[in-house]
């Protein structure tokens, strides 16, 4: 299984700049490597990762996406004279030249396609370039916003036609949207574009038309187009995961595909004055750790936008360590999304309906356009003024606490197993010492139990080795953990007790099984998700959530529920800790469950215990172990339609569920918060 993260950057691609005057070209500045390299050298990142070298692309490589008349063209740009580089710019849209670019571009490209090489061949899992210029606006015969070649669309050609990938995924979180790349995969069935972008009606640039949801791509393409515009301003985090929830994952989950290709734009980020959104650092982290579950793991992020000198290296720290393996930071106080962000979510699942089994069974309902918003376009900028701001305004800067530490435990997974099964786990696994608890001292955390009940050894043994687990976690020793229990009862009600009252606060256990495991009290100090084939007793707690499938073997409907309610639940409720059990005779699958396991990493800073009844295969204790130790979860291969029992339970449980957590909102017409960060950008001034 590949391992490692690569990183790309040459201080070579920060020698252009802007020559002349230009109110919109000169927030794209060598800067932005600098800084972003320098924090990553500083976070101790460049050390740990596989430090790749950059070659210049061939004519062969670029033609793959652009024309011959167009890289003729641009390879004259290094002997023309200042006035000639300004004219030769001024067809294209909001691009600047430079003698060097030419040679930039091509390591840009080299880069890329450098990366996905070293992904495809496995000397790397994933990684990261480092590129100026940007690519994705680009487009067969233009430069445009700062693009010259298209470093995204030509590594995606590349990996098709060199290692015969039959699947990309391109995910362009970029503020703007990627116009270039979608016109160039737009009839193509092979590539899923996904982006998200600033439209406002189409009055922010590009101002294009077919930058809104209803463009989904041509022809043999259709359906694997995918736009969320964004049609306000202040969009933050609990806009971006509800999109990831509600859209991005579950359609790339059903496209099923072997690379992932990530435009990885920051502009979207806090304080960027092209975003001007709220989004904090920390949710690129969770970002790339939801696209991490795909692909076998391979994922190539190639550097897009990002303005602020501030945010921009923050955010490209967060998204390395994640590739890295690290624990994602904890993200708290979670609502709802945005009205308009909800607006927009209904509207993509609407018109994809036809294409997309996942949205088959949602509930939709009609939206009306809502146009109510003040334009913000980089146009009517300058006509306001060079500052972007109308009469009688003044910016007041946006600020944001600087991202906390991610640091890792020295061991990832420790394990608890029984004798004989100590080599069914990978060697990197820590053995846990056996510890043995008296029943006093079971009892204590067991009080509605009779001592009687509690002198079995293996009993106490597996109550020891769960107690000396939750210590280690707490004291940053372990991150998490695998045991084999002989009484899956029992032991997980030990643990919820132990971890509340030494670890945290909040506890959510993600159970498979009939007969919910544990008592869920009205305190909110547990969530229970439990998934169940029968029909379960009325919850006593609202913290008590049955998820009814129509039976395990039902993959695609079991993800849907994984994706849409089980994420947006645990995301709200931020839990300290997460168990996960799987009773006798679930028949969940191997690759469902380290899905299922890959996927709630994502929080409580990746503290995490998975409990498993001794009997189970030693396949699915290996396969755990390995996703708890960051391996990438099995794929599920391709996905056939969902049974309609379990979309309709899903769905109906999920409606009834909107109104107390907001992240499981998905339709224009509830009442979330609109977006509130923007009234520390600007005030009006007292005339």
């Amino acid at each position: 299984m590949a391992s490692g993260t690569a990183l790309i950057y040459d201080e070579e691609m920060t020698r252009y700049k802007l020559l002349w005057v230009d109110p919109i070209c000169k927030i794209e500045v060598p800067e932005r490597l600098v800084v972003s390299y320098a924090a990553l050298q500083k976070a101790g990142l460049t050390q740990r990762c596989v430090a790749l070298p950059v070659r210049e692309a061939t004519d062969e490589d670029i033609l793959l996406a652009h024309s011959t008349e167009y890289l003729e063209a641009v390879k004259k740009t290094p002997y023309m004279t200042l006035e000639e580089l300004m004219t030769f710019a001024v067809p294209y849209g909001d691009v600047y030249f430079h003698p060097n670019i030419y040679h930039c571009a091509k390591l840009a490209i080299g880069a890329t396609l450098n990366l996905v090489d070293a992904v495809m061949t496995g000397k790397v899992r994933n990684g990261i370039a480092l590129v100026r210029p940007p690519g994705h606006h680009s487009q067969r015969s233009t430069a445009n916003g700062f693009c010259i070649f298209n470093n995204v669309a030509i590594g995606t050609l590349y990996a098709k036609k060199k290692y015969n990938v039959r699947r990309v995924l391109i995910v362009d979180w970029d503020i703007h949207h990627g116009q270039g790349l979608q016109y160039c995969f737009e009839e193509d069935p092979d590539v899923l574009y996904f982006s998200w972008h600033r439209y406002e009606h189409q009055k922010f640039w590009p101002n294009l038309r077919e930058s809104d949801y209803d463009s989904v791509g041509k022809g043999r393409g259709a359906g694997f187009n995918i736009n969320l515009p964004w049609n306000k301003v202040g969009m933050d985090s609990n806009d971006y995961l509800s999109v990831f929830f509600h859209v991005l994952l579950p359609v790339a989950y059903e496209f099923n595909p072997e690379l992932v290709m990530l435009s990885a734009g920051f502009d979207s980020a806090i304080g960027d004055p092209e975003g001007e959104m709220c989004a904090t650092p920390e949710i690129f982290g969770h970002l790339t750790h939801l696209l991490m579950s795909l692909a076998g793991g391979r994922l190539c992020a190639v550097l897009e936008g990002g303005y602020n000198l501030t945010s921009l290296p923050q955010s490209v720290c967060q998204t390395v360590q994640t590739l890295l393996g690290d624990p994602v930071s904890r993200i708290s106080g979670l609502s709802s999304p945005s009205k308009s962000a909800l607006e927009s979510i209904q509207s993509v699942r609407s018109v994809h309906q036809q294409y997309w089994a996942c949205f088959k069974h949602v509930v939709l309902i009609s939206i009306a356009a809502k146009p109510g918003y003040e334009p913000h376009t980089k146009h009517s900028k300058l006509e306001a003024g060079q500052d972007g701001l109308q009469p009688g305004e003044e910016t007041k800067e946006i600020s944001w606490p600087e991202p906390l530490l991610r640091l890792p435990p020295p061991t990832r997974t420790a394990v608890a197993l029984p004798a004989g099964l100590e080599d069914s786990v990978p060697e990197s696994c820590k053995r846990v010492t056996e510890t043995l608890l008296t029943p006093e001292e079971a009892a204590e955390k067991l009080g509605n139990l009779n001592i009687q009940d509690l002198k079995n050894k293996d009993l106490l043994q597996s109550l020891g080795n769960v107690q000396s687990l939750v210590d280690k976690i707490e004291k940053k020793q372990v991150r998490n953990g695998l045991l084999l229990v002989p009484d899956l009862r029992k032991t997980l009600a030990f643990a919820v007790q132990h971890a509340l009252i030494s670890l945290t606060d909040r506890v959510l256990l993600v159970f498979l099984g009939n007969e919910a495991p544990v008592e869920v009290r009205v305190d909110g100090k547990l969530m229970l998700v439990q998934f169940c084939s029968t029909e379960p007793h009325e919850p006593k707690s609202k913290h008590h959530i049955p998820v009814m499938m129509k039976g395990f073997g039902d993959v695609p409907g079991f993800l849907h529920a994984v994706l849409t309610l089980l994420l947006p639940l645990a995301y709200g409720y931020d839990p300290g800790l997460i168990l996960v059990a799987m009773g006798k005779g679930s028949g969940m699958g191997v690759a469902a469950w380290t899905q299922l396991t890959s996927l709630l990493q994502g929080l409580a800073e990746g503290q995490m215990l998975v409990l498993m009844q001794q009997g189970d295969e030693e396949e699915t204790i290996r396969t755990t172990a390995a996703s708890l130790l960051g391996e990438p979860a099995q794929s599920l291969g391709t996905l056939g339609d969902p049974l309609p029992e379990s979309m309709d339970a899903v769905e109906k449980l999920r409606l009834k569920l909107e109104t107390q957590w907001g992240l499981l909102q998905t339709r224009g017409q509830n009442l979330p918060r609109e977006p509130e960060c923007l009234e520390q950008r600007k005030e009006e001034v007292d005339p």
